[in-house]
């Protein structure tokens, strides 16, 4: 699609320099501007190609005083970042505005369907589901019996929902994530481990996005929750029986092992590792490959290292463990002193 400068400066509430009528139908870094592209100029530091890009349009800072001309049309705005952020957004939308059921989708005759859904080549609704309106469901989805699927969320390409799972509203599941496969749990005998039967469920609120390639297991019993707003990277394990507060982050590789429960507003860098049965308080923030081996009760800490303890400690302590070998030394050089 194709807009003119006049179009997007009306959607921005921008001010006009060049040619009102110049046409764009993409988006670009203002360093590798094209013909045809928009882009944006917000960091200082990229000053200098706001003379040399070949964008056709830029959005630039109302107060941004030019030293040089400029080929490109500059729409000004309050914000730069803020307005190109908001192009992005609305690009995305008509992107992935598809509708419409594949001849190659399958629809249970006993699945619920609601209005202006999409289902793609191969994907698959199975008895007793329920899917909302504006769902779109990307070829090869597989959604189990009994599923329900909230209004206006996205499930891409690949991605498989067990049974009797629930899904909220306005959530996004990208490629290869698997939602309700069993707990790990098995009951060791003398014949061998025994498999124990996992029969709850996962559950998923509002405005929830999940990563690519994560694994949400199904509770032994109940539910495996993630509540309202949990932002998920890729490559994430949440075991069976977890419960994730509103509003957590995790970033990519990070494991959550059975039962235990994460208040709101966590912060989980990349690599953490939870062992089971744990609380962890809200307003938690945990650092890249930490290891969080018990329950965390003081609210709004950073935790750091494996085993994980407060940041600031671990920060003291590991000064020393740099010097330990010099210290080792000294210790060595004083014992032959004697």
């Amino acid at each position: 699609m194709e807009f003119t400068a006049q179009q997007i400066a009306g959607v921005l509430n921008g001010h006009i320099e060049g040619d009102a009528e110049i046409k764009i139908s993409k988006l670009s870094k203002i360093e590798q501007g094209e013909p045809g592209s928009i882009s944006f100029l917000a960091n200082p530091l990229y000053t200098q190609y706001i003379y040399t890009t070949t964008a056709s349009i830029v959005i630039v800072a109302k107060d941004l005083v030019l030293t040089a001309p400029v080929t490109a049309t500059l729409i000004r705005v309050d914000n730069p970042g803020s307005a190109f952020a908001m192009l992005l957004e609305m690009y995305n939308q008509v992107k992935l505005n598809k509708s419409g059921i594949s001849k190659q989708a399958y629809i249970s005759e006993q699945a619920t369907v609601g209005t202006n859904i999409y289902a793609g080549e191969f994907a698959v609704i199975s008895d007793g589901a329920k899917i909302g309106n504006n769902v779109k469901i990307y070829p090869q989805v597989f959604i189990g019996e009994n599923v329900i699927i909230g209004d206006n969320t996205t499930l891409f390409a690949g991605v498989k929902i067990y049974s009797d799972c629930t899904v909220g509203k306005d959530c996004i599941i990208h490629s290869g994530t698997v939602i309700g496969s069993d707990g790990f749990r098995f009951d060791p005998q003398s014949e061998g481990n025994k498999k124990i039967p996992q029969i709850g469920n996962v559950v998923i609120e509002d405005d929830v996005e999940i990563g690519a390639n994560c694994a949400i297991d199904r509770a032994t019993l109940g539910s495996t929750i993630l509540r309202k707003g949990v932002k998920f990277d890729n490559l994430i394990h949440i075991a069976h029986n977890v419960e994730v507060g509103e509003n957590c982050y995790f970033a990519a590789c990070t494991v959550v092992a059975g039962s235990t429960k994460i208040g709101k507003n966590c912060m989980f860098s990349g690599q953490v590792g939870i062992v089971g049965h744990l609380n962890i308080a809200d307003n938690t923030i945990v650092t890249a490959q930490s290891g969080i081996s018990k329950s965390i009760t003081q609210q709004g800490t950073v935790q750091m290292g494996s085993p994980a303890f407060d940041a600031n400690k671990y920060r003291k302590a590991y000064i020393h463990f740099r010097n330990l070998d010099a210290i080792a030394q000294r210790v060595t050089q004083l014992e032959k002193a004697k």
